[in-house]
């Protein structure tokens, strides 16, 4: 967390009040390891003056695009906040990084647990960062037939598949827990039991999921907030994820929570009946 639909809508929500304006210089470095590239002080200087002319998204990657071909590259863990501030606003103590814009607003990074990271990168780094992720799942071009042929080259169970970013990108926990119950499939299931129809419909299902997610602007379980700071609307419609001893709002069985892959794992032990030992020995 945050996770795909999040991300894009802080991407959103940040292309709308930053497009245009240009970042004075960075004023606060509370944490210097939350800059993982370059150093603090080289980042300083580099980020003086800078014009921000676009902002994208790469998995759970936010890419703020600045002129001279570079970015500034945010992934927000588990607890990092990126929001836009008015000239008036304090950072509290745990706002690690604070950026000036020369029109007298702030972006304030904010990251209570401290995992978060920001990078400097010039084209080729952003190549790099590209080259190392998984498709997009919400791309024109992860047909139901391409995701079929990802999927069948690996043979462990869907749960860890599905958090890896090598394979798809921008997935973790509340999503692929939601896109497994969509879909009636189990978590421990594994690629060499699924039908072609099996696969089609997790394909269909991450979609919807996704797409819903993003259309209520994120989970806000916790930490997350948008760029103006504010909630999303989608924790409000989960089906089984943080809703263990709760009904399956289909079928109405308790929704159960296990550990797999050492991540917290909610399903519905009758609409993903659990498979047979044929179906999960597969290892991850």
């Amino acid at each position: 967390m945050p996770e795909l639909p999040e991300v894009e809508t802080v991407r959103r929500t940040l292309a709308a009040g930053l497009t245009g304006r240009r970042i004075a210089e960075a004023t606060r470095i509370g944490w210097a390891r939350t800059i993982a590239e370059p150093t603090p002080e080289l980042f300083r200087v580099l980020l003086q003056d800078r014009l921000v002319t676009g902002v994208d998204r790469r998995a759970k990657y936010l890419i703020i695009r600045l002129d001279r071909d570079e970015a500034l590259v945010v992934h927000l863990r588990m607890t990092g906040q990126l929001t836009l501030q008015d000239s008036a606003a304090e950072p509290d103590s745990h706002t690690h990084i604070v950026l000036r814009l020369a029109d007298g607003g702030q972006i304030f990074f904010r990251d209570t647990r401290k995992f978060g990271r920001i990078w400097l990168l010039d084209a080729a780094g952003l190549d790099i960062l590209h080259s190392r992720l998984g498709p997009e799942p919400l791309d024109d071009a992860l047909t139901a037939e391409e995701f079929r042929t990802l999927l069948r080259r690996r043979k462990g169970r869907l749960k860890p598949l599905l958090l890896d970013q090598n394979l798809i990108a921008g997935l973790g926990n509340i999503y692929v827990d939601e896109s497994l119950w969509t879909a009636r499939l189990h978590p421990l299931r594994t690629v060499p039991s699924l039908t072609d129809d099996e696969i089609d419909q997790l394909h269909d299902a991450i979609r919807t999921v996704l797409t819903a997610g993003i259309e209520r602007r994120g989970t806000s379980l916790s930490d997350y907030r948008d760029a103006w700071g504010m909630q999303g609307d989608n924790q409000h419609y989960l089906n089984v994820y943080d809703r263990a001893g709760q009904p399956c709002p289909r079928c109405g069985a308790l929704i159960e929570r296990t550990v797999i892959a050492q991540r917290g794992t909610h399903y519905c032990p009758v609409c993903q009946q659990t498979p047979t030992p044929d179906a999960t020995s597969s290892a991850p």
